[in-house]
């Protein structure tokens, strides 16, 4: 059997004025019904849209947060004429202080900074458990190529590192993940609850070594403010 190809049919005048009688007689603005077409997404919408819902209205305005802000901002570029400026390189945050001082919510804070400031940027967030969970070898996954594509995202936050247990494979895959991006000089935002000296003795010496040379460290007040509001 042949299948018939028909061409494209174009709309009459009769038909147009058949179809506005129609809307009239319903009470509906042909014209507002035409002009009311979704608005798209701006660019904070879509970001705040891929963020958890806690964090979509996370607000970053430690100095130190604000001044990695302005200096990734600064070092942005575009691929090509016209286009818009995106995060390539720059410099790192450790963010350190106690459970529930705010270091996850200056994180996602600076990323929407980011955006707020013209900027885009590609990026993950993952708490270092889920991290490992994701690049432990196991049947049907590709641990490897999960690795790279972690290790050159743009900007990546690592969310409570130190807190999963230690073992030589956390930090042999910690080690290679800090290692690419602090070769390749991509900005990373490392909260953790440890001192440097913790960490050190949790996840060696080669990844504190590269930590210390990649990041800014950050110490946050030694307050709870997740039990502060609480009370409040």
């Amino acid at each position: 059997m042949r299948t018939r190809h028909r061409e494209p049919q174009t709309i009459g005048e009769g038909t147009l004025d058949r179809m506005a009688r129609i809307l009239a007689a319903r009470n509906i603005d042909s014209a507002a019904a035409q002009a009311e077409e979704p608005e798209p997404y701006s660019p904070l919408e879509a970001l705040s849209a891929g963020m958890p819902p806690r964090y979509r209205a996370a607000v970053a305005d430690h100095p130190q947060v604000l001044a990695w802000v302005r200096t990734v901002t600064e070092a942005a570029v575009a691929p090509n004429q016209g286009a818009r400026r995106q995060v390539t390189t720059g410099p790192s945050l450790l963010m350190a202080g106690v459970v529930g001082a705010g270091k996850t919510h200056q994180a996602y804070g600076a990323v929407r900074r980011l955006v707020q400031s013209g900027v885009g940027v590609r990026w993950r967030a993952a708490t270092a458990a889920d991290l490992y969970a994701d690049l432990r070898p196991r049947p049907g996954a590709d641990s490897e190529r999960e690795l790279a594509a972690v290790s050159r995202c743009p900007l990546l936050i690592i969310d409570d590192l130190g807190a999963a247990k230690a073992s030589e494979w956390v930090e042999e895959v910690t080690y290679r993940l800090i290692n690419r991006r602090y070769n390749y000089e991509l900005p990373t935002l490392i909260t953790t609850n440890l001192a440097i000296s913790d960490l050190r003795a949790h996840l060696g010496d080669r990844v504190a070594s590269r930590l210390a040379q990649m990041t800014t460290r950050v110490e946050f007040e030694p307050v709870d403010r997740r039990r502060h509001r609480l009370a409040a």
